[in-house]
């Protein structure tokens, strides 16, 4: 008989003991880049987070002589199984010591919550939807994370090798590209072309651009055509739109998004573009994810005054019929001067499908190296 517990998430004593779980395991590592503890908590509560009009979940602790030692979520996404048509119950927020029997039993748990729902299938690492991280690193563990993503020991993928019965559903690559000196010749030549052939524009926008121009949900209908075919995509509701709209764009430094619009269809948005200064170091001077009593200046060193290195490319989206006239191209020819003029030295890419060699083919001009992979797994119940 196993010596783990595992106990549902029923009160916000539990939650908060969920949420603040992943600190503990990861207190003093360089890698790890931690979410603040507000964020976690209203995407993880039912009456806060939207994608609850669609998602039912359960959270699960596993114990061992009465300590924490381990977390999950069971997450459905009736949306995405319908789109997809599968059954899948999801594993997310997914965390555990070096000890098989805590993994086992956690999953364990999520699989036993897909059996009441009637689901067939589980997979994940996922989120509620493709704006939480997903995927468990499998190459990569001494490199730096992203706010956009999440990071585990090297024993998390032993584990799922271990327990048998798991394969691959998914795979991500992430990569690191250095910014070079100046922008490449060939990228000024081909922007300008594309500008002239095609008569695209690109648009800086303001912050009334954006919460009275409409251009916040512009962009996000933006993504909903350019992600809906990507790997367990749901399309993001109004409700959820004006969440993330509210959620980010207040605190955005609006020099590092780039929109470009087609001066041929009444400036319709053909792709877009969302970078941000790196807040991996600020969010790990974040003690437990808490911006007081000094976390907040940090950030605000970052967000206010780029004071960071890396950048990190957050979305980048283009409707299909731009993509084939290459104009990503105008993307990198309005960022790149403007990172060089901060003295970023590197971005950082997000999760790409290992697939989707339109997506990684945009970094050819530039010097790269694929320096992560992300797994997602899958079982059949």
């Amino acid at each position: 008989m196993s010596s783990i517990q595992i106990k549902k998430v029923t009160n916000g004593e539990d939650l908060k003991s969920f949420i603040e779980f992943h600190y503990d395991l990861y207190a003093g590592s360089p890698y790890d880049v931690p979410n603040l503890y507000k964020d976690e908590w209203d995407t993880l509560s039912k009456d806060k987070n939207a994608a609850f009009d669609f998602c039912e979940a359960e959270y699960y602790l596993a114990l061992k002589d009465n300590k924490i030692v381990g977390r999950v979520a069971a997450i459905i996404n009736h949306k995405a199984n319908q789109k997809w048509e599968r059954k899948d119950v999801r594993f997310g927020w997914i965390d555990f010591i070096d000890d098989i029997e805590v993994s086992k039993e956690l999953l364990n748990a999520v699989a036993d919550y897909g059996r009441t729902k009637g689901m067939e299938t589980i997979a994940g690492p996922l989120g509620f939807t493709d704006m939480d991280p997903e995927g468990m690193l499998t190459m990569g563990f001494d490199q730096l994370g992203t706010m956009a993503t999440s990071y585990n020991y090297d024993y998390y993928p032993k584990h799922m090798e271990a327990m048998g019965g798991w394969e691959k559903d998914v795979d991500y690559l992430e990569y690191k590209i250095n910014v070079p000196d100046a922008i490449p010749e060939k990228l000024v030549k081909l922007s300008e072309m594309i500008q002239k052939r095609y008569n695209l524009r690109i648009k800086k926008l303001t912050k009334k651009d954006i919460f009275e121009g409409g251009y916040g949900k512009k962009i996000f209908n933006l993504i909903n055509s350019t992600y809906k075919d990507l790997y367990g995509f749901s399309e993001l509701t109004d409700r959820q739109i004006d969440q993330y709209i509210a959620q980010y764009f207040p605190f955005a430094n609006l020099e590092f998004i780039t929109v470009i619009e087609d001066g041929n269809k009444d400036n319709q948005i053909a792709g877009m573009g969302i970078t941000l200064p790196s807040l991996s170091r600020a969010l790990q001077k974040c003690k437990k994810g808490r911006l007081l009593p000094f976390g907040w200046w940090h950030m605000f060193k970052v967000i206010k005054f780029a004071k960071t290195e890396g950048i990190d490319l957050l979305l980048l989206g283009f409707l299909p019929e731009y993509r084939a006239k290459g104009a990503n191209a105008l993307l990198f020819y309005d960022l790149i001067p403007r990172y060089i003029k901060h003295g970023f030295k590197w971005g950082e890419s997000q999760v790409e499908m290992e697939t989707n060699g339109g997506v990684q083919s945009q970094w050819d001009m530039f010097d790269t190296v694929n320096h992560k992979r992300r797994r997602c797994f899958k079982k059949s119940l």
